[in-house]
């Protein structure tokens, strides 16, 4: 996970290119989002508990930011954490999840947002199991699930492959 204050890299260790979306495919993606999906991407918002269309989803695959099509985390590392939101040990990649200190409502957590357009995924916090400790607990919402050997979305058309 890439703490805010680090530089922006172009391209993540695993290939993927990180470049913001311009102005433009910024507002292209934002328009095809659902009112749900603006209101947990862009406004910070949280789904309701035991609610996310992705909670009891098994198949092997990869999990994508619902913005922008960043793989975010694979299905090998979800896990049934209890809390009514899937949860992950660990991303695709440190670089593809930004790390920022939230401390709205009164609590100081670590909000996670996707490293390429900047979208509200959830919160990771250091409740999770082995091997990394690490709970990331991400809003249905705010992921497109793609089943092993799919292709990626590719909303930005950058060729960044499949599943």
């Amino acid at each position: 996970m890439t703490d805010l204050a680090s530089p922006t890299k172009t391209r993540s260790a695993a290939g993927y290119d990180l470049t913001p979306p311009s102005d433009d495919e910024r507002a292209r993606l934002e328009a095809a989002l659902s009112p749900e999906e603006k209101r947990v991407l862009l406004a910070h918002g949280t789904e309701a508990p035991f609610c996310g269309t992705l909670l009891g989803e098994k198949r092997a695959g990869v999990f994508c930011c619902r913005e922008c099509g960043l793989p975010l985390f694979r299905s090998r590392t979800k896990f049934e954490s209890g809390t009514g939101w899937p949860s992950f040990t660990e991303p695709v990649d440190e670089d593809h999840v930004l790390a920022i200190r939230d401390t709205s409502y009164g609590m100081v957590r670590i909000e996670t947002r996707c490293a390429r357009c900047d979208s509200h995924q959830g919160h990771v916090f250091p409740d999770g199991p082995p091997p990394t400790g690490d709970r990331y607990c991400i809003n249905s919402v705010a992921l497109e699930f793609v089943a092993e050997g799919e292709s990626l979305p590719d909303p930005l058309q950058r060729g960044d492959g499949t599943a």
